[in-house]
């Protein structure tokens, strides 16, 4: 049967699409083209009703509840979901069937908030626990601890109400939200597609210092449940919120006719895209709380609101020159600059063409007509070029072979779509190597923090790493202007740097970012050579002798040696007394040699750090993840996943103890 077949792919796409959207906050559709999805399905399930089925995506709200986020809690008020609509005639059709139902009902029409819905509860006015929607029927996750450091969340109501649940959506402002990509790209971590996605990612996050650098922000759009007082109606209930100091939905519209109602709508549409956050649509609901009562709910949805989803707007545009910049990280992003156009509310002239895959897809080049969209009603896109407009010699964009802020050679990165600079020293990626060269596994600068490096290149006091070694000559220059603070500060960070000067010849190769060598790496080949000098002078055949290293890596260290502008650093460095010797090591007698450890938990007396160096020091060789090839699982208090594959895998697993037994420590060295 035609009917069945479809129904079930359907069904297979969406829960995979749901999944993507409400539990791993990566989705790989648009809403609009999920919608389209859902609409279709209901569609074949209206007329094959013998067909629809418990678990089909229509009949069941949101995602699941996931422990790793938090402790499950059970909802006292199911978080259900939204009918949505996508015409004037179905709105129309809603606000018929209330008037059918109930007596001179009240509409209220409000902005629909794109991010993560959260239940607050409060107990005599004090907040005491912050529920996610999970499943949104039985369970959600305690996200307590995280709620509690978001600004636009109340510890504290003016009035000490017994009980009261409310229910808001967490969400992410666009100015924070480039500010945690930025901060993400700098450090060398993925960053995220959109502003919902980082909202929930923030909100399940199990350090509440994260959620609290990243400035999440929340509305309320409904009261749950109350005692101790009476409420009559929705907006009541945002008055008496609005006095506890409580944000609720702005610029909400109360309705009696469908007119006004679709008029509300209307506005809220033009209006999308001057707002600082994203809106998915508009939701309409049932003012007077009696009513609601009357109508209840289905097992997933209210009977007494929807929500109209607007539609994607598109328009063609000519696209007049493809500009290049180089992030952080070397990555050259293409971006289409066109002949402005109006969509949503805002004027766009710019959408990024991503990489060099992407423009291959599309076809697109300088004077292509394009037709732009506005994904999620807020990023500008390029859909389609109209090829039937292209001019005659018109030619697919190519990305340069060269850098275009340092004139480099570019490389297309392995395994991926990205095209990068080459050069560490190019301005653009100067802040996120310099934070890598100060940082714990290289030089170990303390105090050196990000904020300090992006002013300091910012006034042009660091234009390569070796500036670092010469700050002391501008010690007044940056006491006067404040950069790293008052005298104190000042010279408590340049006498970090002064020290630095002494470390291992290790940590200071470990500085360089040279691609594929790390930590680990670094060590192994001063063992071996002791020298930067002895290492800028090993060949191919010398560097292949090394323990774990490769072609790739051996090619990427001659690479960066052989750089003129990185042997001008290494001179001046030299020159400043910066320490390019390996230190001579304990005499041990290698014994851990060729064996990988895998160190995890809470260990009694001695951190990780202290235990990776014992273990090195044998010549042994330590890995953050356990696989076959792991040798031994040092496991400590709450040693967790780790511990388990090390027994699913018949790796074995000793203690703190055993480790120093296996070194020959005796009890005067272990303590």
């Amino acid at each position: 049967m035609e009917a069945e077949k479809r129904i079930e792919q359907l069904r297979e796409t969406l829960v995979y699409h749901s999944d993507r959207y409400y539990n791993l906050d990566d989705p790989e559709i648009s809403d609009y083209e999920y919608d389209k999805l859902m609409i279709e399905l209901r569609e074949l399930e209206a007329k094959h009703p013998d067909l629809v089925t418990k678990d089909s995506p229509t009949q069941r709200v949101g995602g699941e509840a996931k422990r790793e986020a938090g402790v499950l809690v059970r909802h006292n008020v199911p978080m259900l979901s939204l009918q949505d609509v996508f015409s004037r005639e179905e709105v129309d059709a809603f606000v018929e069937e209330m008037r059918k139902q109930l007596t001179e009902p009240e509409f209220v029409v409000e902005y629909k908030i794109d991010g993560l819905s959260m239940s607050l509860r409060y107990e005599q006015g004090e907040l005491r626990l912050a529920e996610t929607r999970g499943d949104g029927v039985n369970f959600g996750e305690d996200v307590t601890a995280n709620a509690r450091v978001i600004r636009d969340v109340k510890k504290k109501l003016k009035e000490k109400v017994p009980y009261l649940e409310i229910r808001g959506e967490v969400y992410m402002t666009e100015e924070a939200f480039r500010a945690v990509n930025e901060r993400q790209e700098l450090l060398g971590k993925k960053t995220f597609a959109n502003p919902r996605n980082c909202a929930a990612g923030t909100l399940r996050q199990l350090d509440s210092k994260v959620t609290r650098e990243r400035g999440l922000s929340m509305f309320i759009f409904n009261v749950q449940q109350v005692r101790g007082m009476e409420l009559s109606t929705h907006t009541e209930g945002y008055e008496f919120l609005k006095r506890q100091g409580v944000p609720v939905i702005d610029d909400y519209k109360v309705c009696r006719t469908a007119e006004e109602v679709w008029d509300a709508i209307v506005k809220i549409g033009e209006n999308r895209g001057n707002l600082p956050y994203d809106i998915d649509g508009a939701v309409v609901k049932i003012n007077r709380l009696s009513d609601r009562e009357i109508l209840g709910a289905t097992s997933k949805v209210p009977r007494w609101a929807i929500a109209y989803k607007y539609p994607p707007e598109e328009k063609e545009t000519k696209i007049i020159d493809i500009e290049l910049s180089v992030g952080r990280t070397g990555r050259i992003t293409p971006t289409a600059v066109f002949e402005p156009v109006r969509l949503c509310g805002t004027t766009v002239s710019r959408a990024t063409l991503h990489n060099q895959d992407y423009i291959n897809e599309l076809e697109v080049g300088i004077g292509d007509t394009v037709v732009v969209y506005k994904s999620g009603e807020i990023i500008p896109k390029i859909r389609t070029v109209v090829k039937e407009k292209r001019p005659s010699g018109a030619q697919i964009f190519q990305i340069p072979q060269v850098c275009p802020v340092c004139g480099a050679k570019t490389e297309r990165e392995r395994d991926t779509a990205d095209i990068k600079c080459t050069s560490p020293n190019c301005p653009a990626q100067l802040e996120r190597h310099i934070i890598n060269f100060v940082g714990r596994d290289a030089m170990d600068i303390k105090g050196f923090g990000t904020v300090y490096i992006e002013e300091l290149v910012r006034l042009q006091y660091l234009k390569d790493i070796s500036d670092i070694f010469y700050l002391k000559d501008f010690r007044e220059e940056l006491i006067e202007q404040g950069i790293i603070g008052k005298e104190k500060n000042t010279d408590k960070l340049l006498e970090a740097i002064e020290r630095a000067k002494q470390n291992d010849a290790y940590q200071l190769l470990c500085g360089f970012g040279i691609p594929n060598v790390g930590k680990a790496a670094a060590k192994g080949i001063m063992r071996k050579f002791r020298s930067i000098e002895a290492l800028m002078e090993a060949d191919m055949e010398a560097l292949l002798a090394v323990n774990d290293i490769g072609e790739v890596s051996a090619n990427c260290i001659l690479k960066y040696f052989g750089d003129e502008t990185n042997k001008r650093i290494i001179e001046r460095l030299r020159a400043a007394g910066v320490n390019m010797e390996q230190r001579e090591e304990s005499k041990t007698d290698g014994r851990f040699e060729g064996l990988t450890f895998v160190v995890t938990g809470t260990l009694p007396s001695m951190g990780r750090k202290e235990a990776t160096e014992l273990i090195e020091l044998y010549g042994g060789k330590v890995s953050g993840s356990v696989s076959k090839k792991t040798s031994y699982l040092v496991a400590g208090e709450n040693a967790g996943s780790k511990l388990t594959k090390a027994n699913e895998l018949g790796v074995p697993v000793i203690s703190q103890q055993q480790l120093q037994d296996m070194c020959g420590m005796d009890k005067t060295e272990k303590s």
